[in-house]
C-alpha cells in the first residue's frame, strides 16, 4: 500500500492511495461504498461495474462473516476478492456494522468486543477477528474497537482506550502480509483521544481509523476531537473514519485532514424512499444551493427538503421528470420520478435498486466535488458555502 499527499487546503488534503499490486488508486477524500456480505444491498454486480468512475473501493464487515457463510468457506475460495469476482476493486474490512449494530459498549468485556450479529449477541476477540480478517484478504483492515459512546464515564473511557491498544497488538501479532488501520478510540474526551493517538501511532500500521464517532457526540465538539486526533497522527498515513456519513460530517472530517469514510447515508436514504438532490459540483455548491428541482413551498407538502426528495410522496405520481435534472446516473437517464413512485407504493424491490444507483452516484459526485475544492486550494469556502446554504433551506423549510 502506498498514499501520499498531492495537495492541502487549509487542513483538509488531497491524496492517492494505491491498494497494492493488484489494488486499484484511489484519490482520496473518497466514499467507501457499504456492503452487505461484500456487496451493495441493492445493486446488482454488473451494474455495479458501471456505477460510477469512482466507485473502486468498498467497506466491508468481518462480522458478517463469522457463522454465514464461515471464515473457513471464505479462505477456501481464496479470500473476498475471488468470492466476490471483484479482483480489481479495493476491500477496507471494518469492525463496526452500523446499520445492524450500532456499537454502545455494552456487554464488552476483557474478552472481546460485544456485536449484535444475525445470529445473535457475539462476543469476538482478537483471534476470532483475525481468523475472518485473514480469510477475508481485504487490502486494508481495521483492528478490533472497543468502541462506546459519548456519554459513557471516564473510567469506561480510559479502559475503552487501554482495551483497543491492547487488542491491536494482538491482532498485528496475528495478522498476515495486509495492511492494518489502528483504531484510535477516546469517546469525548481530547485528552483520552489524544493518548489513544500518539500510542496507536508508535504501532507498525498502515494508517489509523478514528473509531467511536457518530455515537452521541455533539457536533460542536466534534471538530476538536477530530482535529486533536489528527494533530497526534503522522501525515504521511492514511486516516479513516466510521460513523461520520451525512455531508455535513463529512465536511467537518475532510476539513480535519480525514481521508477515507464510510458512510450509510446513502443506503438509508434508499431504505426510506427518498432521493439525493442536494447540488453535488463544486460550480453547483460555489454558485448557490438553490434547488432546481422542487420550489420550496413544495418540500414540507411532499416529505421533502433542499437535499432530498421523498418518492412515496403522491405530489410525484405524473412528474415525468429525472430525479435531478442533468445527473448522468443510469436512473436519470432512463427512468423518471413518477415510475419510481408507482415501484414504490406496488412494493417493487427495482425501486431500491433504482434509488441506490442515483444515491449511491450522487454521493460519489459529492465527494468528487470536495476534492476538485481542495485541489483548487478553495476547501474552506466551498464548505463555508454548503453549510450555510443548508442553513438557509431548513429556515425557509421551517417557515412554511
Amino acid at each position: 500500500m502506498e498514499f501520499v499527499v498531492r495537495a492541502w487546503s487549509a487542513q483538509a488534503r488531497l491524496g492517492s492511495l494505491h491498494l497494492g499490486a493488484t489494488g486499484p488508486q484511489l484519490e482520496t477524500p473518497c466514499l467507501l461504498l457499504l456492503t452487505r456480505k461484500g456487496l451493495p444491498a441493492f445493486i446488482p454486480p454488473d451494474l455495479f461495474h458501471k456505477l460510477h468512475p469512482d466507485a473502486l473501493a468498498l467497506q466491508v464487515s468481518p462480522l458478517h462473516f463469522l457463522d454465514s457463510p464461515p471464515p473457513e468457506v471464505v479462505a477456501e475460495v481464496g479470500g473476498l476478492h475471488k468470492m466476490l469476482c471483484l479482483p480489481e476493486h479495493g476491500l477496507v474490512a471494518v469492525g463496526r456494522d452500523s446499520i445492524m449494530d450500532e456499537a454502545d459498549g455494552e456487554g464488552t468485556t476483557k474478552l472481546g468486543a460485544s456485536f449484535k450479529t444475525s445470529f445473535g449477541r457475539r462476543i469476538v476477540g482478537p483471534v476470532k477477528y483475525m481468523e475472518v480478517i485473514n480469510a477475508c484478504k481485504p487490502n486494508l483492515w481495521a483492528s478490533l474497537p472497543d468502541e462506546v459512546p459519548a456519554w459513557v464515564s471516564e473510567k469506561r473511557n480510559r479502559m475503552s482506550v487501554g482495551r483497543t491498544l491492547q487488542w491491536l497488538d494482538h491482532c498485528l501479532s496475528l495478522s498476515t502480509d495486509m495492511g492494518c488501520l489502528g483504531v484510535v478510540v477516546g469517546g469525548s474526551s481530547v485528552e483520552q483521544r489524544t493518548h489513544s493517538a500518539q500510542q496507536t501511532a508508535t504501532r507498525n500500521v498502515a494508517g489509523f481509523s478514528l473509531g467511536g464517532f457518530g455515537l452521541g457526540e455533539a457536533a460542536e465538539d466534534r471538530g476538536p476531537l477530530l482535529e486533536a486526533v489528527t494533530a497526534s497522527l503522522p501525515m504521511e498515513k492514511p486516516r479513516h473514519v466510521s460513523g461520520l456519513g451525512m455531508p455535513e460530517e463529512v465536511l467537518q472530517a475532510v476539513a480535519a485532514g480525514v481521508d477515507l469514510f464510510d458512510s450509510t447515508y446513502p443506503h438509508m436514504l434508499t431504505m426510506g424512499g427518498y432521493a439525493m438532490t442536494f447540488p453535488a459540483t463544486m460550480e453547483d455548491i460555489l454558485g448557490g444551493f438553490a434547488n432546481k428541482n422542487l420550489a420550496v413551498e413544495e418540500w414540507s407538502k411532499s416529505d421533502s427538503d433542499s437535499a432530498k426528495i421523498c418518492l412515496r410522496s403522491v405530489s410525484f405520481r405524473l412528474d415525468e421528470s429525472p430525479l435531478v435534472d442533468g445527473c448522468k446516473c443510469y436512473t436519470c437517464r432512463k427512468h423518471s420520478r413518477a415510475y419510481i413512485h408507482h415501484l414504490l407504493n406496488t412494493h417493487e424491490m427495482l425501486a431500491q435498486t433504482l434509488l441506490d444507483i442515483h444515491n449511491m452516484y450522487h454521493y460519489l459526485g459529492f465527494f468528487q466535488a470536495i476534492r476538485e475544492a481542495i485541489r483548487a486550494n478553495d476547501f474552506p469556502v466551498f464548505h463555508n458555502q454548503f453549510i450555510s446554504h443548508r442553513r438557509q433551506s431548513t429556515l425557509l423549510l421551517s417557515s412554511q
